[in-house]
């Protein structure tokens, strides 16, 4: 995958939707680790960067 450019506050969406149906992600906090807030029900998931990396597909 080529290197995507993001950064807080980004809306992203990851290769697997969350299981609430909606696809779409909120980047709300960078760091080693990356903290992303779904747009459908509103839960976080903090991802290591390296793993966030691997399972992003696009940056709105």
């Amino acid at each position: 995958m080529a290197d995507k450019e993001f950064a807080l506050n980004d809306e992203v969406q990851m290769k697997k939707p969350h299981p609430c149906g909606e696809n779409r992600w909120k980047i709300i906090r960078m760091g080693m680790d990356i903290r992303i807030k779904c747009l459908g029900c509103g839960h976080s998931v903090m991802l290591p960067r390296r793993e966030f990396t691997k399972k992003l597909k696009k940056v709105y």
